[in-house]
């Protein structure tokens, strides 16, 4: 699969695994949660034999969908929805993530639902978009307090040679992390939310920028 259409499968674009290779590097590469896992499978044509058992519905692809929408909504340009975020992360956590993580993920999932229910009386696909993003926003700070916590730990552990402890990562990080790989490595998040130079001419290592703009897109 390559992030723009083709008429010949030899024409020399970036592909798809290429553009998840490159994203995951900006975005922090094995600390993603998923880590060298995640970039072995993206390297391999193999699927990982280790972590195949988390199978994802129609409506388990559908939720994620709205996850992914909620943090990347439609504006000016396409939302994660239209870039079916939703089943890339279906496909990405069967593949590259652990079994243990499978379950993170997949326990999160009906974690977060069940905060909707609490929170607005509805699950999470009936909520409202503005109660969505409550929730969410409430989550991301949670795990970004969880991750801090998790981060301080293994820095501490290193330091003082002890054994790292093995603490889990938080499920809203990897929503989240999956929701930006997603939609920044798909056709429209490359075209459309990003600018896209087919073949670029030259190098420029500055370009003026006004704010605003959409960033340019990592290129083959």
């Amino acid at each position: 699969m390559t992030i723009i259409s083709l008429e010949s499968e030899s024409a020399e674009l970036i592909t798809r695994r290429e553009a998840v290779l490159r994203v995951t590097a900006l975005l922090g590469g094995v600390a993603l949660v998923g880590g060298s896992s995640l970039l072995t499978g993206c390297a391999s044509d193999a699927p990982n034999a280790a972590a195949k058992s988390a199978t994802f519905s129609t409506a388990d692809v559908a939720f994620l969908d709205e996850v992914a929408e909620t943090i990347l909504p439609e504006t000016k340009t396409p939302g994660a929805k239209a870039a079916k975020v939703g089943a890339f992360m279906a496909l990405m956590v069967t593949d590259s993530y652990s079994l243990s993580d499978q379950k993170i993920f997949r326990d999160g999932m009906r974690a977060l639902d069940q905060a909707s229910q609490k929170a607005n009386r509805a699950s999470f696909t009936a909520a409202t978009p503005q109660q969505r993003l409550a929730l969410l926003q409430s989550l991301d700070q949670e795990q970004k307090t969880h991750s801090d916590a998790r981060d301080a730990a293994h820095r501490e552990a290193r330091r003082t040679g002890a054994a790292e402890p093995d603490t889990p990562a938080h499920y809203f990080r990897m929503m989240k992390e999956l929701s930006l790989l997603g939609y920044f490595t798909s056709e429209i998040g490359c075209t459309k939310a990003q600018r896209y130079v087919e073949a670029p001419g030259r190098f420029d290592p500055c370009l003026p920028y006004t704010a605003g703009e959409p960033a340019e897109a990592s290129h083959a």
